[in-house]
């Protein structure tokens, strides 16, 4: 059964395990799936995702450093898209149109709760970082029961403004980042920064990490070794990468736009052996 053409867009794109999951994926039922990697510098982006649907594209996964530009782009937007102002997900609509979805709040949870068997209710949360990714996650951690969610980013006004888009003072509320040593101890620190990324030590105080924490990277692989070993190091109960998380939004995209719910454990366990 042939599903159509579908892809992912970043810049770089090429590491992307995105045809690999999706393939994985769609083994699962038989169907015969065209995805790609497209490469789009920031500046061809709107053209080439245009370009893409008007060939007969069926979906579109969106990663950095595109997922601002994606929303704004979109026709329609979910509810989960316009609390972050970010998609990750681009399916058509009649008449050229573009809805914009973002999955990455549910698939981090999904992985934490499910996968992994941590209850985030009660929890006291640390979000590093107040870029799109962290955007992506904040409302998800509040709606699966965190206590309170202290923000914390280099750029103050940035921390700033995702706590005033939110709307919770009692719950989420930010502090300066060259105070994380006095903030005291976190159950959940989320590390929603570029730094692994780009190669970067995040250089955090062991503090933060309380005695029964969990310590939870957006990225996975080397991007992630760096904070996973630093969690280890300061006696974190927990340490995870986010192979998982990815692996839970691209079944929520594929269930998007197959109609079909994949089983992601066996994906999971596929990737987890390649990265350890």
């Amino acid at each position: 059964m042939s599903a159509g053409q579908f892809a992912v867009f970043g810049h770089p794109i090429g590491h992307s395990l995105s045809p690999h999951i999706h393939q994985a994926f769609a083994r699962q039922f038989g169907i015969d799936l065209e995805y790609r990697t497209i490469d789009a510098a920031p500046g061809g982006f709107d053209a080439a995702v245009r370009r893409f649907f008007a060939d007969g594209g069926c979906g579109a996964n969106v990663t950095l450093p595109h997922k601002t530009a994606a929303f704004a782009m979109a026709d329609e937007r979910s509810e989960s898209a316009q609390r972050a102002g970010t998609a990750n997900v681009l399916t058509p609509l009649p008449g050229g149109r573009l809805a914009a979805h973002n999955t990455d709040g549910d698939g981090m949870v999904r992985d934490i709760t499910e996968r992994h068997s941590v209850d985030l209710r009660g929890h006291t949360a640390l979000l590093l970082g107040a870029g799109g990714a962290a955007h992506g996650v904040a409302w998800s951690l509040l709606d699966a029961g965190v206590d309170t969610l202290t923000i914390v980013n280099r750029t103050p006004e940035a921390a700033d403004a995702l706590a005033d888009a939110i709307g919770e003072p009692a719950r989420a509320h930010t502090r300066y980042w060259e105070d994380l040593a006095d903030l005291g101890a976190f159950d959940l620190i989320v590390n929603a920064t570029s730094a692994g990324v780009l190669g970067k030590s995040l250089d955090l105080p062991f503090a933060v990490v309380g005695n029964r924490a969990l310590c939870y990277d957006l990225s996975y692989g080397t991007a992630a070794a760096g904070f996973l070993a630093w969690a280890r190091t300061a006696g974190a109960r927990y340490a995870f990468d986010g192979l998982g998380m990815l692996i839970e939004t691209a079944a929520d995209a594929f269930e998007l736009w197959h109609g079909k719910r994949p089983d992601t454990d066996p994906v999971y366990a596929d990737l987890r052996k390649q990265f350890g």
